[in-house]
């Protein structure tokens, strides 16, 4: 395949093609380095084409809880009693500064998703 930027829809989906054909080349091998710059190139095209938001703080926070299983409880203590824990995971209540820290520390998300604005529920 000669290889270019891929510009329209067309372009995208003949180096998707490409790609599917040489995915399990060896290593070291010239179609092996195709499939490294097409990967590159197709990436490129659906950061741009395809962007993908990140999620809002209470998201990004159920995110992190199912990928280390844990509980709404499991966070007791550390933002909060039970009461609170609810209330900021089911959008009651905002996050203050002080959670952002320490669910920033605890949970390894960065404090910049967190302070990120969203919507209470009424």
């Amino acid at each position: 395949m000669e290889l270019k930027l891929i510009k329209t829809e067309r372009d995208y989906r003949k180096a998707l093609e490409r790609l599917d054909e040489i995915f399990d080349a060896k290593i070291g091998t010239p179609e092996s380095d195709e499939a490294d710059v097409i990967g590159l190139l197709v990436d490129e095209y659906e950061k741009k084409h395809y962007p993908i938001e990140a999620p809002d703080p209470i998201e990004a926070i159920k995110i992190r809880m199912e990928e280390m299983q844990l509980k709404q409880k499991d966070l007791v203590g550390i933002i909060g009693g039970k009461s609170r824990v609810s209330e900021i995971l089911n959008r009651k209540k905002k996050l203050t500064v002080e959670m952002v820290r320490i669910l920033a520390q605890r949970l390894n998300l960065s404090a910049q998703i967190l302070i990120n604005d969203y919507n209470l529920t009424k």
